[in-house]
């Protein structure tokens, strides 16, 4: 998991120092209009994905309007059909990539995926060709509480926690839980006065592909196209975060 942590912070730094926010904002926003569609209304106290999306959507610092015009406009419209496909494929070295959608309209991020792929210098595989490799988990990213932390390690192991690890320069906390476990983890939370930070079901590798500096910089290329398309809400790969790769990225 330690890996898999170490590639979540330093996208959540880009993240936090990109230009192009509105795609991360727009990414929310889909998220919170399959929420009310699925959950049939638009209050969080009684539609856990809302609750979560609305969760998010602070974790990135969308302003409360926005998420409250969201909400409105879904509520009001439907929003259309959104359909949220999954593709997979492999990037150049052979590197593992999930890819999550939500769309509406199928023909069009299919083409602008396997584009992508193809661009790239990867392929865009069949269903099933990758996703053995990974393991669906939820992760949660919590602030370090004042309370005593053994006591509260015991609350969360209670939620289902499987794996937690304490990040002292960001004073946060990230929690791993099995994906069935995902609910209980949100209710826990929420018994113990707790708003996450972040809180997803991501797909973590099980065996990571290790490449050269160069080969994984073309590789990490492909994948960030794929993240850029608005179409994306996700993309999960198998590429070994060496020390070289780590301090590259860093700069």
């Amino acid at each position: 998991m330690a890996g898999h942590n170490k590639w979540s912070k330093i996208k959540r730094k880009k993240g936090a120092a990109d230009a192009k926010r509105s795609k991360m904002f727009s990414r929310i926003i889909k998220e919170i209009t399959v929420a009310v569609k699925e959950g049939g209304n638009g209050d969080p106290d009684f539609n856990p994905r809302l609750r979560l999306a609305v969760a998010n959507a602070k974790g990135v610092n969308m302003p409360k309007e926005n998420v409250e015009r969201a909400i409105k406009k879904a509520l009001e419209s439907g929003s259309g059909d959104l359909h949220q496909p999954t593709y997979e494929g492999y990037a150049p070295g052979g590197v593992a990539v999930f890819v999550e959608c939500t769309t509406d309209n199928l023909n069009r991020t299919v083409s602008s995926v396997r584009s992508i792929f193809s661009k790239g210098g990867g392929n865009l595989a069949t269903s099933g060709s990758v996703d053995f490799l990974f393991e669906r988990k939820g992760i949660f990213v919590v602030e370090k509480s004042t309370r005593n932390l053994e006591d509260l390690e015991l609350e969360l192991i209670d939620g289902g926690a499987e794996d937690l690890e304490v990040d002292d320069d960001a004073d946060e906390i990230t929690i791993t839980v099995d994906f069935t476990d995902f609910g209980n983890m949100q209710k826990k939370l929420e018994e113990l006065g707790i708003e996450p930070k972040g809180a997803n079901l991501e797909r973590i590798p099980t065996t990571t592909t290790a490449l050269s500096l160069s080969e994984a910089k073309t590789a990490l290329q492909l994948i960030e196209n794929l993240e850029e398309d608005d179409d994306v809400q996700n993309v999960f790969h198998n590429l070994e975060m060496t020390e070289e790769l780590e301090a590259a990225l860093e700069e």
